[in-house]
């Protein structure tokens, strides 16, 4: 299977703004490994951001709030540009496959175990960025086995990355109830649960397909 048949199914990438961009960036130097790695970058400035927001008072935490929700979207632009700007604009490289998957499963673990620690629940973080990187395991075990990529949710990567956003943005209303961290909470169990049962439906999905 190539490339292309492991790409995510997304709207985004037929919008202007996007094929914008993509043209901006095959015109200069900037390579699809590299805009893969720097959603990392953006990644740890989430976990970060998301981290520090749970202990944080004051204009500091919204400051936070907003910064780490801006980040998760960086994120996955990045996610977005790096195969528009690989297989549209034909900038491939022979590596490119590693780049396409590693950094993303880096930028997992940072932006849910920071957000775990966050909350003050880490083992929860961990678990939901485990699961995180079971989903995309079994994808690429369903590929590997000569099956089609798998991209289907509940919770998979922009169903996350949604909800992480959204939640940031919901606790910055948090002081009209006198709240501090509920809501954050709260989207971090429904991640974790949410992934675990995406990662266990796509296996059964690839069972199903496998047994034919």
């Amino acid at each position: 299977m190539s490339k292309a048949d492991n790409r995510r199914p997304l709207a985004s990438r037929d919008t202007g703004w996007a094929r914008t961009l993509t043209r901006w960036l095959a015109a200069g130097p900037v390579t699809p490994n590299q805009i893969s790695v720097a959603s990392i970058g953006f990644a740890a400035l989430a976990g970060l951001a998301l981290w520090q927001a749970g202990g944080a008072e004051g204009i500091a935490r919204p400051v936070l709030l907003v910064l780490g929700g801006l980040c998760v979207q960086l994120r996955l632009l990045c996610n977005l540009l790096d195969g528009l700007v690989a297989v549209e604009a034909g900038k491939g490289s022979p590596d490119g496959a590693f780049w396409n998957e590693f950094p993303d499963r880096i930028a997992d673990l940072l932006i849910l175990v920071g957000l775990g620690y966050g909350v003050g629940l880490p083992a929860l973080g961990f678990a939901a960025a485990s699961f995180a990187i079971l989903t995309a395991y079994v994808r690429e075990l369903g590929r590997a086995c000569g099956q089609p990529a798998d991209f289907s949710g509940p919770m998979a990567k922009p169903h996350r990355m949604a909800a992480i956003t959204a939640a940031a943005a919901l606790s910055l209303f948090e002081p009209l109830w006198d709240g501090h961290g509920e809501v954050l909470t709260i989207a971090l169990w429904v991640i974790a649960l949410g992934t675990a049962l995406t990662a266990l439906r796509r296996a059964a999905r690839l069972v199903g397909r496998l047994r034919g």
